[in-house]
């Protein structure tokens, strides 16, 4: 018993399932050493003592035809009167006699069986853990995959899987997203990925309690391993910056994403129910003018300025590819110039499309109101001047100043009245 309880302890089985496997080997050795594979037998095994007792079954019958399965009714009341015929009979048998071989075939049997409830009770353990976040130890690195210890197995970490750039050594700890656990013939068999875009949602819920409770909820992730990610998040929670909680104190959070990430840059945005607003946001840091969708087709036509259009398709066309899978939508991008040229802005406002931010047409709309009142007022007040100066040129002398005239052209051009003077302070600062 101090045997199996060492056994016990190594394996990481409970005491209960190494008696029940040790029962069964036991059985299976004697029937098929002893009696027919028909048979039925029972072991008893006290797990204080240790004492093995074994028990062979078998039916009363009139007319006996098999010792192995049947017992005859005249030797079943030797044993007790009261049985009758169909009762079953349990008669102990002896084990002392047991044989080297039928030992030898207990213990093959129940080393099977160990192996057996190894692989279920590792299957079970990483079952849970498929679509999470473990950490590991790489125990060998090779030019095509690595082998990472995760406990009582290792695990497949594939070339494929690992972030380009980045160099595993022996002995390194390291974090993996469990993307596979597979139940074959030859055992449990485990893949690990660092490149799956499930493993950054996994890591910010380990940094970010608020994405851990799911306060803030990561709505989507699109990645390009080793230079960029996307998130969208969102939250309900009204006066929450979902955002800031991702990015923690000084950038705190996401730093120590983007350090287990091996420095892959990652843009956090927000999400929206309004694919027009979620559409702009996920092309960020580029601006956008406006967008318009395509319902049908789940598309989306965007439009930008001019000198944003670089950075709104990215490096190789990185950005555009992200914005994509993050929102789900094809996404046509073009400049500002480009759409005129095409026509495409006509096309848009006859459309009447929503802004970009759901606040930009009321902002839009006071600010027209304040250019007005303004424009108003300059108009008045131009009004004021010119009933002045008419009033003093009817009073005095004014010479002809036709011969002015010609500096309404030539470089004299920049003090045009529809100039905003503000703007060219420099002016006045000439000689």
């Amino acid at each position: 018993m101090s045997a199996l309880n060492a056994l016990c302890e190594e394996k990481g089985i409970e005491k209960d399932v190494f008696l029940e496997m040790l029962k069964e080997s036991i059985a299976k050795a004697y029937k098929k050493n002893y009696m027919v594979p028909e048979a039925n037998v029972r072991v008893e095994i006290n797990g204080k003592t240790g004492k093995i007792r074994l028990f062979e079954i078998r039916t009363v019958v009139d007319d006996l035809e098999d010792e192995d399965l049947e017992v005859s009714l005249d030797e079943a009341h030797d044993i007790n009167p009261n049985y009758q015929v169909g009762d079953i009979v349990e008669t102990e048998a002896d084990v002392d006699h047991i044989g080297r071989l039928a030992a030898i075939q207990t213990k093959q049997l129940f080393r099977q069986k160990i192996r057996e409830t190894e692989k279920e009770t590792l299957y079970n353990e990483f079952a849970d853990k498929k679509d999470d976040i473990i950490t590991g130890i790489v125990d060998r690195v090779e030019p095509k995959f690595a082998i990472i210890n995760i406990g009582k197995t290792g695990a497949f970490l594939g070339l494929n899987q690992q972030i380009p750039g980045e160099t595993l050594h022996e002995g390194q700890h390291v974090k993996v997203y469990v993307s596979d656990v597979d139940r074959g013939t030859k055992g449990t068999h485990i893949v690990v990925s660092r490149t799956e875009p499930q493993f950054v949602r996994r890591l910010f819920e380990l940094e970010v309690p608020e994405v851990y409770d799911g306060t803030v909820e990561i709505k989507s992730v699109s990645r390009e391993p080793g230079e960029r990610s996307k998130i969208a998040v969102y939250t309900a929670v009204e006066g929450l910056d979902p955002i800031g909680s991702c990015v923690g104190p000084k950038g705190s959070r996401v730093k120590n994403v983007v350090d287990e990430l091996h420095g892959e840059m990652i843009d956090i945005v927000e999400w929206s129910s309004d694919p027009v607003v979620y559409i702009s946001h996920a092309l960020s840091p580029s601006d956008v003018l406006t967008v318009s969708v395509d319902e049908e087709k789940h598309s989306a036509l965007v439009i930008v300025p001019d000198d944003q259009l670089s950075l709104a398709i990215g490096k190789r066309g990185q950005n555009a590819r992200l914005a994509v899978r993050l929102t789900g939508w094809k996404i046509d991008i073009k400049s500002l110039s480009e759409a005129t040229e095409l026509g495409l802005m006509e096309q848009i406002q006859q459309k009447e499309e929503l802004p970009v931010d759901e606040t930009f047409q009321d902002e839009f709309a006071q600010e027209m109101l304040d250019n007005q009142e303004e424009k108003e007022t300059i108009v008045e007040e131009k009004e004021n001047i010119e009933n002045e100066v008419e009033e003093v040129t009817s009073e005095s002398d004014v010479e002809d100043y036709e011969d002015f005239d010609d500096y309404e052209d030539d470089e004299y051009s920049k003090y045009d009245e529809d100039i905003d003077y503000d703007e060219y302070d420099k002016y006045y600062d000439e000689d």
